[in-house]
């Protein structure tokens, strides 16, 4: 699907010399905490203001948003300070009360995003409305569910949209809240130029402070925004005290972010980009080679399995394995995350060339 009609004009029209950005409590708690944290940020790059007013809890019993009555407080702080307004919404009556409230940016949440039936509820629920509406990725890093999601809003005739990527939830203990595997925006991307992207660094690190550091990895990759969690009293917010900054360290953010060209004409960077780009590409063959070899070896060892009547896991050898690459990757300057993920990768291929032969006749 070409999804081009108006979806990069709605952000064209800011006119902004600066990355858009939206900001404001995860939470809205008081009245006068919305027209508080609005009236501070109301002179900044902030565009749009942000708060939660309907609160998904993955278990019961914890703060599940001020409800309706935080639309009216929205509308106050429109009129006060000149800001749009957004907040999430999980279903058709949620988009009724925010419509009748003018309400201008409705945002999708990842536990939404994850259930077809309840995004093509709020796609109907949408019909007609020239509404920015964004779409946060599913909690799972499952980007066809995801591309469904702004498809089931795109048919609906929606035609100001954007896509917020605020991590993927995982089992493995990462300095993350929520890992940004930053392959599947990229790849979102990359099949719709078009479409807005924004950057959620709050939910994705859980710490205010990698805001900085994520949001710069963003803006490093192209991304056209950033949604950023801001409270006047982040230590006692009633939920995700622990990733909210104040106002001022925001406008702070905003000063230190580097927002780089997309390229340059300069002669010496064009000779230079060309050579470097033909190592990329002559180092990435050799890893093809040197992969396709390492999968002969596999199968060779597979043969050798299914004539010994020997399992294909063998999970003493994987971890040998997996421990010295973690050291060996060290000594390269590679993360152990990246190598956990290349290894994991290249052991599910090697896994599946063995069972192929071993389950051959």
């Amino acid at each position: 699907m070409n999804i081009t009609i108006e979806n990069r004009k709605w952000l064209d029209d800011f006119k902004l010399s600066h990355p858009l950005v939206i900001a404001g409590p995860c939470s809205a708690e008081t009245e006068e905490q919305v027209l508080k944290i609005a009236r501070e940020l109301q002179h900044s790059d902030v565009s749009i203001f942000r708060a939660g007013l309907w609160k998904p809890r993955t278990r019961p019993g914890g703060f599940e948003g001020v409800g309706a009555i935080g639309l009216k407080w929205l509308q106050k702080a429109k009129v006060e300070t000149g800001l749009l307004m957004a907040t999430e919404v999980a279903n058709a009556t949620h988009v009724k009360l925010a419509m009748e409230h003018d309400i201008d940016v409705l945002w999708i949440g990842a536990r939404t995003t994850v259930n077809p039936f309840a995004v093509q509820e709020i796609a109907d629920a949408l019909v007609g409305t020239d509404k920015i509406v964004l779409i946060k990725n599913p909690v799972n890093p499952d980007l066809a569910l995801w591309i469904g999601g702004v498809e089931r809003l795109y048919n609906a005739g929606i035609k100001k949209l954007g896509v917020i990527h605020r991590g993927f939830s995982t089992y493995e203990k990462t300095k993350y809240r929520n890992i940004p595997e930053w392959q599947l925006p990229i790849e979102l991307q990359s099949r719709f130029p078009n479409l807005p992207l924004i950057c959620d660094p709050s939910h994705i690190t859980g710490k205010r402070n990698m805001i900085q550091e994520v949001s710069q990895q963003a803006l490093d990759l192209n991304y056209d925004g950033l949604i950023i969690e801001t409270h006047v009293d982040p230590d006692n917010a009633w939920s995700d005290a622990a990733q909210q900054v104040t106002p001022t360290v925001l406008k702070k953010i905003f000063e230190d972010l580097k927002v780089k060209k997309m390229t340059t004409e300069e002669d010496d960077y064009n000779t230079e980009m060309i050579k470097l780009r033909a190592n990329i590409d002559i180092a990435d063959s050799k890893l093809i080679e040197i992969l396709g070899n390492r999968m002969k070896v596999a199968e060779q060892i597979g043969v050798l399995k299914k004539d010994k009547n020997v399992a294909v896991l063998q999970n003493k050898r994987w971890n040998e394995i997996l421990g010295k690459m973690i050291l060996d990757g060290s000594e390269r300057g590679l993360s152990e995350e990246f190598i956990l993920k290349l290894f994991k990768a290249i052991h599910q291929e090697s896994i599946s060339h063995q069972e192929k032969i071993i389950n051959s006749r």
